[in-house]
Formats: C-alpha cells, structure tokens, sequence
C-alpha cells in the first residue's frame, strides 16, 4: 500500500527538495503553501506535485503517514489552522524535514557542508564530482544546481552529501536542522555571524556548530575547515579528531597557486594550479567567477581527493565542467549583450564575495548593483554598520525596499534609513520601486558596465521584466556563420 505524506510549506526549497526524496522512496506526496512563485514553483511542477495555496484545515489528506511542516513564522497553530489541525488530529506523524533527511539517510556514509555561507555551492561542486566520477551519491542541495535535474536525489550506494543548515529544524523544535543528521565528515566553511533575528550574538550563533563538531568527535569523524575564515579557523583549532585545512592564504594541506582569472566576456576559464599535501597538480581550470570559488575547489579537493574517493583526474575533469547554481554569480538574460550577473546577497560576506568576484574578472567595466535587503540580516538596525563598506568598488547602487513580512519580530530599518547609510558613505546611490526596474537599463553599455543583481528575495517580481527588456533593447550580436 503506497505511503502518503502531506507537506505544510511545500514551496521553501529545502521542503520542495525533502519532497523529491520521498517520492523517489515511494511516497504520494501533497503539500500546501501561502504563495506559488518561481522558481520553487516550477520545480514543484517539473516533480508533477499539485501545491495548494492557502493554509486550510481541510488540505490535510485523510490519514496521512507523514506530515512534514516547514520553519516559517507563519507555520504556527497559534495563527494557521492547517498546522493547527495537524497537531491536533495527527501529533504522532508530524515531524520536520531535518527529521526525515535523517530517518532517510541512516544507512548512508553521509557528508555535511556547514557554515554561514558558500554552502550551496560547495554541497553542489562535491555532488558533481562525484556523480560525474560514477560512485552515485545522494544528495540534498537548498538551492537550483545547474547540470542536475533535481536539487535532491536519494542515490545508490555513494555517500549522501547534506547542505548542513544552522537555522532551527521546526517551530517546535530549536535544534540546528544539521544537527539530526550525524555525519562522518563535515566540511566548514565559515562561521561569520548570521541569522541575527536567531541568533542575536556571535555566541549564540557559534553554539550549533559547536553542538555539530561535539558530534563528529564523538564519532571520530573528519573535520574539513576553510581556516582562511578567522572563526572556522578557531574551530578547527580545538578539534580534538582528524582534520584537513583547506584556503588559499596560510599554505594549507589544500590551496591553489598560479591563478589566472577568466574573462567571461570572451569564455575563456580560470586557470590554476591545485597543491594536494605538499604535491602540486598542474592544468586545472573553472568557469565559477571569484577567488572564492578556487578556495571552493580546494575544499572539495580535501574531501574528495583527501578520502580517495575519486581520482585527480577524474577531479580535473569534473571541476572544469562544473556550471555552478542559479543565483550564484551565474549570467542572466544570456540573449542580451548586457553582461548582467546575479548573485546570493543575503549576507554581508555573500555580497562582498559576488562584488569582488565581478570586479576581478571585468575590472576595466563599470559595476552597478541591484541591491534588495531581503534577510532579517540585512534589514535590521544592527546592520546599517555593514552598508558602510559593502558596496565599495562599485559606481551606482540601486536600492530596493526591505520586505515587509516579519517587520515587527524586530528592529527593522526601513529603506529611507538604509539609502541614507549608503549615501554617507557612496557617491551614487538610487533607490526605486518595481515598477521602475527597467530604468536600471537605461543608463548601461554592453561594452563598458556590468550589472549584478544581489538578493535571496525577488525584488517583488522586478526581476522578469527587466530581464525581458535588457534581451528586447540590447540583443546580442548574431554570431558571423561562414
């Protein structure tokens, strides 16, 4: 008889991907969510799920086997009769997502990629890398990666790499979601303040990861640490078991020398030599943009070729045709001659990354940023200390409006007094509203600017638009055929 599972929160991308396991195990899955929105919702429908929309008493099939229900403010039975009804008519079947990633995974060698950023694209690079090697992992990706079908996928019999998030597993439950998933390895990337609404101090927010590595130990499992990152450094520091340091300023076991960047305009790829335990391996290349994303490779080098678990050139290979994830410094509106770029902004590290990242690889253009402070990190007054700097090297900054949902759960800055901390501190600073995103467009040249676009948000639905225009008003030249 087929097992039912019914989804409160179904569009959240890590809901949508714990959705696409349970079907591959044989679940019927339905599920239910305030709004429908891409791009979660095309996944949805690429897995054939319906989603309803609007959270109702009567969305809960009867007798459901499972019922998973998604962290977010609004999924609480003090205000939201569907999850009221869930825990009161079936309290015994409830649980979290972390809970069934781990009741799923509890016969796999499983892999947790943690910190406050570079998760995504690290859970991602390691996934395909070992997928193209053919040692057929599993894997649970919060975001789009380019090159699969599926940001999830149960596997065979390869190890199951976890995006690890810090941010609690439930409303009913504060423990980090990586903390249910017990790994052998856990790479860490960093560990910068975040989640300020969570966590209101770096302590605070140090102590899920601390409860992560108390774990391993007890496991006697391997640490991987970026210690580039002062405080993934002071972790790695006092870890009592075996470790690995990966980065690119300290001479780690695992760096890279000899760095050429590319220049996307004219695709050709980063080049770079990878140091592996003192031997230096000639002839790698990317087309990922940004310092970053060489130190990504080098900690995906110290799990993959550190564990022996795929070979240097099989490594090589897959490294080099490795085409990134949505959001993350990849080419928006490629029809168009603008060279637009979107990157994950939700923190001061992330934005400071994809910034750095454009300015490298175009530093003769003009870079205009799309700014949209979307997160409770951006948009809180302990914040307008960071919008001092995180714009620098850039020429015109385009504010758009925090959101408006989750206001009031603290101290929110509203956009007058965000574009006044940036003026005081950058000379072009322009705030607008959606439906004048296609103006951003006016004052831009194909041969001469960039534009990055920077949020874990939608600018509201500003985005479509613009895209739709940049491609109608700034074509890209036919290619000559001969």
């Amino acid at each position: 008889m087929t097992k039912t599972v019914h989804m409160i929160g179904l569009c959240g991308a890590g809901m949508s991907a714990v959705a696409r396991l349970l079907q591959q195990v044989g679940y019927t899955v339905t599920g239910s969510d305030a709004g429908f929105y891409p791009p979660v919702s095309d996944y949805i429908t690429k897995l054939g799920l319906t989603c309803t929309v609007g959270h109702r008493a009567e969305n809960i099939p009867p007798n459901p086997d499972l019922i998973v229900i998604g962290k977010h403010a609004k999924l609480v039975p003090e205000t939201n009769e569907e999850v009221a009804a869930a825990h009161a008519q079936y309290k015994d079947h409830v649980c979290s997502f972390p809970e069934i990633l781990a009741n799923l995974t509890a016969d796999r060698q499983r892999m947790v990629v943690a910190g406050s950023y570079g998760k995504s694209s690290m859970t991602s690079l390691i996934t395909w890398c070992l997928a193209e090697a053919g040692t057929a992992p599993g894997w649970f990706i919060g975001a789009i990666p380019k090159g699969f079908a599926h940001s999830s996928d149960i596997g065979e019999d390869g190890p199951f790499i976890f995006e690890g998030d810090e941010y609690p597993s439930a409303n009913w439950d504060t423990r980090a979601k990586f903390e249910h998933y017990e790994p052998h390895t856990v790479l860490l990337t960093s560990a910068t303040h975040d989640h300020v609404n969570i966590y209101p101090t770096l302590e605070d927010y140090h102590k899920p990861f601390a409860a992560l590595l108390s774990g391993l130990a007890k496991r006697k499992g391997t640490l991987i640490a970026c210690t580039d990152e002062t405080n993934a450094a002071a972790f790695y520091e006092v870890y009592p078991g075996p470790k690995e340091a990966y980065g690119l300023d300290h001479q780690q076991a695992f760096t890279a020398s000899n760095i050429v960047l590319g220049d996307p305009s004219r695709n050709t790829p980063t080049q770079f030599d990878l140091h592996i335990r003192g031997d230096v391996l000639k002839g790698f290349t990317t087309t990922q943009m940004g310092r970053h994303a060489i130190e990504n490779i080098c900690g995906a080098a110290a799990y993959l070729l550190g564990q022996n678990l795929i070979s240097v050139e099989a490594f090589r290979d897959a490294v080099a045709r490795f085409d990134g994830l949505e959001r993350r410094l990849d080419r928006k509106a490629p029809n168009s001659a603008l060279m637009i770029y979107e990157g994950f902004g939700s923190s001061y590290e992330k934005a400071r990354a994809a910034i750095s990242a454009v300015r490298a690889h175009f530093p003769q253009r003009r870079l205009v940023v799309m700014f949209e402070p979307h997160t409770f990190t951006w948009r809180n007054r302990a914040a307008l200390g960071l919008y001092e700097t995180v714009f620098a090297d850039t020429e015109t900054v385009w504010l758009f409006a925090p959101p408006a949902h989750g206001a009031t759960s603290h101290d929110q800055l509203s956009l007058d007094e965000i574009v006044a901390g940036v003026r005081a501190h950058h000379p072009d600073v322009r705030p607008f509203i959606r439906d004048e995103s296609t103006s951003i467009l006016n004052d831009l040249h194909p041969e001469k600017d960039v534009l990055l676009i920077l949020s874990s948000g939608s600018f509201d639905g500003a985005l479509a638009p613009l895209l739709e225009t940049a491609a109608e008003a700034y074509p890209a030249p036919i290619a000559a055929t001969g």
